[in-house]
């Protein structure tokens, strides 16, 4: 699926239960890679809401996601020079909700494997946001432990998602598992 806009890791052999549960949210895509899928969803934060209440109905649903990633926004790329281009493009969006407060990135990275590290791709990231911060007069720190915002960077082979999310919502959604 081309033009995905939520990232899903399913529990080990528990794709044939995941896909219809997910089918109910968005139009649902196997990828090439082990446990992954993607979907397409109309509007990112009804169908958080949507499949929080789903769960809450019947936990049951959770036994086959590891853990959904909504992006609200995502590009191609071909080069890494061109992810790390438009990942800080795309960040830019995020820099009013960061500024003065304490963020990380957190990247999960499928593809371009021995070629791009996701450590190494999230800290760039995260140094380039710290430095547009300062510029602005509105620093921000960056911590792993407990941070007020976590920047979500997922690829699936030539895409790319990103998404802000603050504590409240990691709480609200635990199915994030970002942390």
């Amino acid at each position: 699926m081309k033009d995905w806009n939520v990232v899903v890791t399913v529990q080990e052999d528990r794709f044939k239960d995941a896909v219809p549960l997910l089918w109910k949210y968005g139009r649902v895509e196997k990828t090439s890679y082990f446990n992954v899928a993607t979907m397409q969803v109309e509007d990112t934060a009804a169908f958080l809401e949507a499949f929080r209440q789903g769960v809450e109905q019947d936990p049951d649903e959770l036994l086959s996601v590891g853990r959904i990633v909504p992006c609200t926004l995502c590009f191609l790329f071909q080069t890494i020079e061109e992810f790390e281009a438009k990942a800080q493009e795309a960040a830019r969006a995020f820099l009013g909700d960061l500024a003065g407060r304490s963020f990380c990135v957190r990247m999960h990275r499928r593809g371009f494997q021995g070629t791009m590290s996701s450590q190494e791709e999230a800290a760039n990231l995260g140094e380039f946001l710290g430095r547009e911060l300062v510029q602005r007069g509105t620093p921000a720190r960056v911590t792993f432990e407990d941070p007020d915002m976590i920047l979500a960077v997922e690829t699936i082979g030539q895409r790319a998602g990103l998404s802000l999310w603050s504590r409240e919502q990691r709480a609200r959604y635990p199915f994030l598992k970002l942390d």
